[in-house]
């Protein structure tokens, strides 16, 4: 959300795929099973691709993931191979892989809606195309960075993270930096990005410490991250307010928490609790509803990556009735069923359902049924910030770009406006930066597929907005 990557849409038969699993197919050899890895170049992005081919009873059972959008084990439909030749076929997003297999390679094409790419595909491990960070900062860095672990009692974990000080000693205001949504370390590193190692860098540069750390589960830290929702990461960073309070270098009257889209949501939900928190920093946050969040996600990249309208109108319709079923669950066993029914029924019910998918259609709905009904997509569709902000009477600074197709920046920036109004909280700063995605990158289109291949993680004029507002409070 990132709200990273927590999107679904609905592509021709099953009613929800991840948005950002851009799909391709798979690969053989003399004995076809196993892994085989590729990289699908579009529009001049590279994204790696791994099949895993199963042999079972009547032919072969195939999965595949996409490591550099976080995508693993979407199940596909249909896998063939006769006389040398491959056919892969993902029946849900309209996809269809051919290839031949020739010396130990599966020369082939990949074709989703209309569009033909080449893929090659092979038993080694593809490397990750190497990227252009310029800013990320260099060892050893013109300040004091400490690794530092912290408790979150309530919970019983041990929470790993950096401080950074602009020099050793000295008092200073500092600001704790909240990750957006999937497992992130302490950089809130995604998409060959580590924005919040830039961030800090930018920050600490210019007087102001910093506090960033994994999250639960994740790298260094403790706890649970699957079962983990965003309550819980609230409570984190309530314990890295505390530990920050232990040391003498942190000036305790300005302490301030900035939140990367569902840390937007951390933020205020912190704040609207804590009187030791003087001021928040609102990178992309959610001012709507999680469902509503997700309804515009689906809308908003599904028509940049050219799905028709019609295709958007009915996943729209799929996702939600699936979203009310959600909102009104009050137990996990009937969430399920009923989840499990609805999607099962709407995929009978599609004019091109296959007889012979068998249990294809049933994996393919137990994988979208586990990530809508996981504890923490759960708490996000029922979520409403509007109540934490209205309780928010610290400064607020809220940015978003216009670009950003996650957390749409008019929608968002006007419901985080109206609820702090309502709350009588006159100290807020809302700014749209014209041509910024989510990750507040220069982009030309604002789709998820073209983080990677940004060279800039951050851009400057947002760095420096931040900063001169922080030390203006």
């Amino acid at each position: 959300m990132t709200i990273k990557y927590s999107i679904m849409i609905l592509m021709k038969k099953i009613p929800f795929l991840f948005l950002m699993s851009l799909l391709t197919t798979a690969a053989f050899a003399q004995d076809i099973t196993g892994q085989w890895n590729g990289v699908l170049k579009v529009s001049g992005m590279q994204l790696r691709i791994v099949f895993n081919i199963a042999k079972i009873d009547n032919g072969y059972s195939s999965t595949m993931d996409s490591p550099d959008q976080g995508v693993k084990g979407i199940p596909v439909t249909s896998t063939t191979f006769e006389n040398s030749i491959l056919n892969m076929k993902v029946v849900n997003a309209g996809i269809e892989f051919e290839g031949e297999f020739k010396e130990g390679i599966i020369q082939g094409s990949f074709k989703q809606r209309g569009q033909s790419f080449v893929l090659e595909l092979k038993r080694e491990l593809s490397e990750k195309p190497v990227m252009l960070r310029p800013q990320e900062p260099n060892k050893p860095y013109p300040y004091y960075s400490e690794d530092i672990t912290f408790r979150n009692e309530n919970a019983n974990i041990k929470l790993s993270g950096t401080l950074a000080l602009p020099v050793k000693g000295g008092n200073f205001p500092v600001v704790v930096l909240i990750t957006g949504s999937g497992p992130q370390n302490r950089d809130e590193e995604l998409m060959g990005h580590k924005p919040f190692l830039v961030l800090s860098d930018y920050l600490t540069r210019n007087g102001i410490a910093v506090l960033r750390y994994d999250d639960r589960g994740i790298a260094h830290s403790e706890g649970d991250f699957k079962s983990a929702t965003t309550f819980d990461f609230a409570s984190d960073v309530e314990a890295a307010i505390a530990y920050l309070q232990t040391r003498k270098e942190i000036n305790k009257k300005k302490i301030g928490l900035i939140g990367h889209s569902e840390g937007g949501i951390v933020a205020p939900m912190v704040a609207s609790k804590s009187k030791d928190v003087k001021f928040i920093v609102l990178l992309a946050g959610p001012g709507i509803q999680g469902n509503q969040i997700l309804l515009l996600q689906q809308e908003l990249i599904g028509r940049a990556s050219g799905i028709s309208e019609i295709e958007l109108q009915k996943s729209r319709e799929i996702n939600s009735a699936v979203f009310e079923i959600v909102i009104k669950s009050t137990n996990t066993a009937t969430l399920n069923k009923d989840i499990t029914d609805y999607l099962t029924q709407k995929l009978s019910e599609s004019p091109d359902s296959q007889k012979d998918e068998g249990a294809t259609g049933t994996d393919a709905v137990k994988l979208q049924v586990d990530r809508i009904t996981s504890p923490w997509m759960v708490y996000f569709i029922k979520y409403n910030p509007a109540p934490a902000l209205e309780k928010v009477k610290c400064p607020v600074l809220a940015l978003n770009g216009e670009k950003d197709l996650q957390v749409p920046a008019k929608q968002n920036l006007s419901a985080i406006k109206a609820a702090l109004a309502k709350g009588g909280n006159k100290n807020v700063t809302a700014i749209e930066f014209p041509n910024l995605n989510h990750l507040f990158q220069e982009c030309k289109t604002g789709l998820p597929a073209e983080y990677t291949q940004i060279e800039q993680t951050i851009s400057p004029v947002v760095l420096d907005e931040i900063t001169k507002w922080i030390n203006l409070r």
